[in-house]
């Protein structure tokens, strides 16, 4: 009997680890036409629009010089949920931009689109925990953290340092859960200081940042990083404020 209750106990902590589920795209706003880059601002050599998807690319004769975004220029987002599918190369990383700010003066700036801020980590690989969707303070904008949370982890800034509380998913979850060399779908919901990464539906990242640190407004871009060549694309790109 109390073998028994132990593994019902077992069974329904990894249901709860692996059941929260992405919010509904319902109520969400496109804003990707699919057609062009309309309502965007990029470097005109690196990014095009391909077979429906936003499409930035690299190549040895093609370089970006520095770190360099596609700029949505719909204004700044604040409290949203933000809807994108994504693939890209396995030969550098890319990444999502939110309520982060574009810097157009000052120190590293090597070209008209650098953003700084929360980005939300896109890669093609899935061994933890270097994978998409960790928090990265891109160009130290919120206090120079680096990887300010991680892909499993349900945190909180306190005191000047992460605390974990949690667990929501583990190496070989992340690894069933994530598509190599596919499409993969990311929801990135915002409000206050609560910030969540859903990858395919599951909650992967659960972070509440301090007032003192935290971004509570400001753009989204896409990044395509320096470095080796690479490519990154994205479609279905919707958002809803829940202000």
């Amino acid at each position: 009997m109390i073998r028994c209750l132990a593994l019902m106990a077992i069974v329904s902590l990894t249901v709860n680890l692996y059941a929260f589920d992405a919010p509904s795209p319902e109520g969400t706003k496109e804003i990707f036409n699919g057609k062009d880059l309309t309502g965007w601002d990029g470097d005109a050599r690196l990014w095009s629009v391909k077979d429906g998807a936003i499409h930035g690319e690299t190549t040895a004769d093609v370089k970006a010089n520095g770190n360099t975004f596609l700029i949505w220029k719909g204004g700044k987002v604040k409290d949203f949920e933000l809807h994108v599918t994504f693939r890209c190369s396995n030969t550098n990383n890319s990444g999502i931009q939110y309520r982060s700010k574009h810097i157009t003066e000052g120190k590293r700036i090597r070209n008209k689109w650098v953003v700084r801020g929360y980005q939300h980590e896109i890669r093609n690989e899935n061994k933890l925990p270097s994978v998409s969707g960790f928090i990265y303070d891109e160009g130290g904008l919120t206090g120079g953290r680096g990887r300010t949370c991680l892909v499993g982890e349900k945190a909180e800034w306190v005191d000047g340092k992460k605390k974990v509380s949690d667990k929501l998913i583990d190496g070989a979850g992340y690894e069933k859960l994530f598509k190599l060399d596919d499409w993969n779908d990311v929801v990135i919901r915002a409000k206050g200081t609560h910030i969540q990464h859903y990858l395919n539906g599951k909650l992967i990242l659960d972070f509440k940042d301090h007032p003192d640190n935290a971004l509570t407004e400001g753009i989204l871009a896409f990044q395509l990083h320096a470095g080796k060549a690479m490519f990154a694309e994205f479609k279905n790109v919707r958002l809803k404020s829940i202000d």
